[in-house]
């Protein structure tokens, strides 16, 4: 065993906090500047101990590393398109020292187009293979909708093409740009195409363009919930269980809808003890602390709508409309780790500009 792997294989304290990992890393950068220098044994001797230690913060983390000039690496953390992760990416990063030899990233950065070359599976994905237009709907003006095509693509390898295009433009755009200016994408054949084709050179300026139209249009929109109204509704799912809704009725009356275009929602599981499916005292005073804790820290005036919570078959879900996803990324995730010995509890949050989750209530004149 050379000096390497016994460093390695030591026995560390577990890392808690980013400011504990950073420690650990220190201590470790010159090894592993070596390692990605001479390119050998990359993934055991860096890769593996790294997704150990960014496992043991409790978060997603995806590493990118490659050389940025002859001494220096350059290591990417990446949510790999995980809204709920961006948060933690950045933090992470934020709080990395300065140490020699080494440059940090949060997030897979925007490239040139000219170095965006990228082959999967036998196919090329380069800009003179990809070309998009965009999809106005009169009816959602605010909602960045795109297709994208490929040369190459078939219906026999759909999956290769689209994944090697999300590939393509998380590289192109940028991580962040991707997440927070593509509202919907398409893929399709050019001879499927609805409309001229635009080459992708030009997709940038297009989102930049629709984005600063839509921040000018919305940075200064702000909910009023002082005449602020609740609906319960009650129905029977097709297996005749009881579903329970209470819904923010004016809310979803609002045409400002685009302002806060990121819907969150906590999923709680809890114990089957009713037979249909709803929650006794007990359980229905441990989720209102949940619930509580949320409304807490998710206020109105700061950009987070409630918009209520929905209850069948063992599940309650809590709803927000939310302004931006950072925040509400970290408070879902303090819910999760603190009740998670307790309940079986995640979250998702997603882009829905005109909150088309909650149609399903059929509330809203």
């Amino acid at each position: 065993m050379g000096f390497l792997d016994k460093i390695l294989n030591r026995k560390d304290e577990p890392v808690n906090t980013y400011e504990e990992f950073w420690k650990w890393f220190s201590k470790e950068a010159k090894n592993f500047n070596r390692v990605i220098k001479s390119k050998e044994r990359v993934l055991e001797d860096f890769i593996n101990p790294m997704s150990e230690k960014l496992n043991e913060l409790g978060n997603q983390y995806y590493i990118l590393v490659g050389m940025l000039d002859e001494y220096t690496v350059d290591l990417v953390i990446s949510a790999e398109g995980f809204v709920k992760g961006v948060v933690f990416v950045e933090e992470l990063i934020n709080s990395a020292p300065v140490i020699d030899g080494w440059q940090f990233t949060a997030l897979k950065p925007a490239l040139d187009i000219r170095d965006v070359n990228i082959s999967m599976d036998g196919y090329e994905f380069v800009s003179t293979k990809i070309n998009f237009y965009s999809n106005d709907n009169p009816d959602y003006p605010d909602e960045i909708d795109i297709t994208v095509t490929h040369d190459d693509l078939t219906e026999e390898n759909k999956n290769i093409i689209v994944n090697g295009l999300y590939l393509y433009l998380d590289n192109y755009l940028g991580e962040l740009d991707f997440i927070n200016k593509v509202d919907q994408l398409t893929v399709k054949t050019p001879a499927e195409a609805e409309r001229d084709l635009i080459p992708i050179h030009k997709l940038k300026d297009f989102l930049n363009w629709r984005m600063k139209e839509f921040v000018e249009k919305y940075e200064e929109v702000k909910y009023d919930n002082e005449d602020e109204m609740f609906t319960l509704l009650e129905a029977s799912l097709e297996d005749e269980y009881p579903i329970i809704a209470m819904v923010n009725t004016e809310a979803l009356k609002w045409e400002s809808k685009a302002s806060h275009p990121w819907i969150a929602v906590l999923n709680v599981k809890y114990p089957g003890v009713n037979e249909n499916g709803l929650p006794d005292e007990e359980v229905l005073n441990e989720l209102s602390k949940i619930e509580d804790q949320l409304l807490e820290s998710l206020k109105n005036n700061d950009g987070y709508i409630y918009m209520g919570r929905q209850t069948a078959k063992n599940e309650r879900d809590i709803f927000f409309a939310c302004r931006e996803f950072r925040k509400p990324s970290k408070v879902f995730y303090k819910a999760e780790q603190e009740y998670q010995d307790v309940w079986e509890i995640n979250s998702r949050i997603y882009k829905d500009k005109y909150w088309q989750t909650f149609e399903r209530f059929n509330i809203a004149e």
